[in-house]
């Protein structure tokens, strides 16, 4: 499908992005280009190709959720300027 001026346009108002007249031409052409590309790899046959999530054979480097004494609330309020119920008490930041 062939881009214009106007789908470059239309998507810059999407994005809030204001484009001069060499930004829109720059754009176009490396969108086509783009499309391009993604219709030659629809042409690949992908049928045994199993779906993954990486590239790399990674295994979860995230640390196991353990529960640990945290510091004492009241020594955290105890700190701080102001205190009301519990919570930190700070200036209104909408008027």
């Amino acid at each position: 499908m062939p881009l214009s001026k106007k789908d470059i346009e239309y998507t810059s108002t999407l994005a809030h992005v204001q484009l001069s007249e060499k930004e829109k031409t720059l754009y176009l052409g490396q969108l086509e280009s783009i499309l391009k590309y993604i219709e030659k790899l629809n042409e690949l046959d992908t049928t045994n190709v199993l779906p993954m999530d990486h590239v790399l054979d990674l295994e979860n480097v995230f640390r196991k959720d353990e529960i640990k004494p945290s510091v004492n609330r009241d020594q955290v309020l105890n700190q701080a300027p102001k205190q009301q119920d519990g919570f930190f008490l700070v200036p209104p930041v909408i008027e």
